[in-house]
């Protein structure tokens, strides 16, 4: 059985914008990011400076959660 490897965390904040129930539209006269900027970003075309980053995710509510590997048995 193949291990499904992680989303990458680009990965997870394009599937927030597009499942957060608003427009790019929205999103863009809410934050003041530019409607292309996310539009290009969505579509994989371009990245997200952290400033950007930090007002998505602040609005879309984002938390990142670090998964911490298993321990194993007995060592």
């Amino acid at each position: 059985m193949k291990k499904k490897r992680p989303m990458k965390l680009t990965e997870q904040v394009r599937q927030a914008i597009e499942t957060c129930g608003k427009t790019r539209y929205q999103i863009s006269q809410d934050t003041a990011i530019d409607q292309a900027t996310l539009c290009r970003f969505v579509g994989g075309k371009g990245g997200l400076s952290n400033p950007i980053l930090d007002t998505l995710g602040e609005y879309l509510r984002l938390k990142i959660v670090v998964d911490k590997p298993k321990r194993k048995k007995g060592g």
